[in-house]
């Protein structure tokens, strides 16, 4: 490394936020932006540690340690390349990834680790206003013709990588616009469209086709694209919603978090024709999920304007640090407090809803919980026990559910024939990712549950090396960090 010194003269440095009170007024990313010279002193923090475990906590194996010493050195360019050459999409990541990078540094033993996200963000953000990011076309073609279903993260990198492989590659999205969850799931203050957009007129201008408001299995026959197609890699996502099987779960009031966080998506980018519009304005707002999705339902709730903001959680409160049974290098489960939560709101922990309540009108009006305790026994499931005498009735207008998903539609699986598992998760193995069904493969959610955009850009990439090796017989497509880097 080119400051073999530099964990020990930097302390760690996170971009600074807007002001809540600004913030809350837009939809807008409210990052400040950090100055070139701190930004390399960050990547100066990157220590010469023999064993670089970050690139065993990151699903795409960036090559960290490398990036990070280009940052130090000022050499921004090569370090975009090296960047690339593992990620498709690093703006992506670098806003949205909880960072299992970070988790995993050696300096984050016994320090703040090094700021990986953060770096990597900016290294894109720099590729893009320099110029360094442009269309790469593939010099030749194969003529094989490839359909990617579903065009999220992982549906994106498996075209990208096919196309650039040579085959002519088309992707599919059942709605108006390209992206997937990236479009209609993350709030704008985490992820400005504009940062999709720029990056989908690269691949269309790489030669990817995109055809919106294709819904395949509905509007788009799959005879069709098995008789057009030599390949088909499904990324469609996992989007059965977990649902909470109590009493008044029907009322008019209960509505699912992705329901709301799509529509408003949705109005920021200028939809107002809603058949129902969802608002949170002058309501009393209780957020079922203590997850991520449940975090940007506090935040867009606040931004619309809401009485009170409220969250539960039935999970136990975490503790602050790393737990006992998590040590260093794993993920650990600890308290975790977003931007949203900094915005404004109650959160609860060991609470289980029982009933939701309404007038009659089927209008909710409130809900009643029960506090909980967990009980583990060696060798066993935990046990989630009630405990007597704590049953509260809440004042709620509006509760979202943030209960993440349970797999995958079955109707789409089912008309091509596919196995599935006992998750509704399509059947394939990362040996290869093919389906029980020749030529048809899965990645992402899709076929692996509910997960992470960082996993699920690296199986579209490992898909895509296999596939590329089913219709050419071979491939020189990379498998996580190997291969010669491309350029960005």
């Amino acid at each position: 490394m080119g400051k073999t010194t530099g964990f020990l003269e930097f302390k760690r440095q996170d971009e600074a936020y807007d002001k809540v009170e600004d913030r809350l007024k837009n939809y807008k990313e409210f990052t400040k932006p950090m100055k070139k010279k701190a930004l390399e002193e960050q990547g100066a923090r990157c220590m010469d540690c023999g064993i670089p475990f970050c690139h065993s906590g990151c699903p795409l194996g960036n090559l960290i340690p490398d990036f990070n010493d280009h940052i130090y050195k000022g050499r921004w360019e090569q370090a975009a390349e090296i960047l690339h050459a593992t990620n498709n999409f690093p703006e992506f990541t670098g806003r949205l990834c909880p960072a299992p990078c970070e988790e995993a540094c050696v300096l984050g033993i016994n320090e703040d680790p090094v700021s990986i996200e953060n770096i990597e963000k900016n290294i894109a953000e720099v590729a893009f206003d320099k110029g360094w990011i442009v269309a790469q076309p593939p010099e030749t073609r194969t003529g094989k013709k490839v359909a990617v279903v579903g065009s999220g993260p992982s549906g994106l990198a498996a075209a990208q990588q096919l196309n650039r492989a040579g085959h002519l590659v088309t992707v599919f999205e059942r709605d108006a616009k390209v992206g997937g969850l990236l479009r209609y799931g993350i709030p704008d203050f985490k992820l400005q469209k504009d940062v999709i957009d720029r990056r989908i007129s690269i691949l269309e201008e790489e030669g990817i086709l995109f055809e919106t408001n294709a819904h395949v299995g509905e509007n788009i026959s799959v005879e069709r694209l098995k008789n057009d197609y030599d390949a088909i890699v499904l990324c469609g996502g996992a989007t059965v919603r977990r649902s909470i099987p109590i009493k008044g779960a029907h009322l008019k009031g209960v509505v699912q978090a992705m329901d709301f966080l799509k529509q408003n998506n949705e109005r920021v980018d200028g939809i107002s024709d809603f058949k129902k519009e969802i608002l949170a304005a002058d309501k009393d707002v209780i957020v079922i999920g203590g997850g991520d999705t449940g975090s940007d339902c506090i935040g867009t709730s606040n931004r619309h304007g809401a009485k009170s903001v409220t969250n539960f959680e039935i999970l136990s409160k975490p503790t602050e640090g790393r737990p006992p049974n998590q040590p260093w290098p794993y993920w650990p489960m600890k308290l975790r407090t977003s931007s949203s939560h900094q915005e404004g709101v109650e959160r609860f922990f060991s609470i289980s809803t029982k009933e939701f309540k309404g007038d009659k009108e089927g209008r909710l009006k409130s809900l009643q919980t029960v506090e909980v305790e967990w009980v583990f026994k060696e060798g066993e499931r935990p046990e989630l026990k009630e405990i007597p005498g704590t049953e509260k009735e809440w004042k709620c207008d509006l509760a979202l559910l943030a209960l993440g998903f349970t797999g995958s539609e079955k109707t789409l699986p089912e008309q091509f024939g596919l196995e599935m598992d006992f998750r509704t998760n399509i059947k394939a193995s990362i040996k290869d990712y093919a389906t029980n069904v020749p030529g048809i493969f899965t990645a992402g959610d899709m076929r692996r549950g509910q997960s992470l955009i960082v996993w699920a850009i690296s199986e579209g990439r490992q898909a895509a090396h296999h596939i590329d090796t089913y219709l050419m017989g071979k491939s020189n497509l990379p498998l996580k960090a190997e291969g010669d880097l491309p350029r960005i």
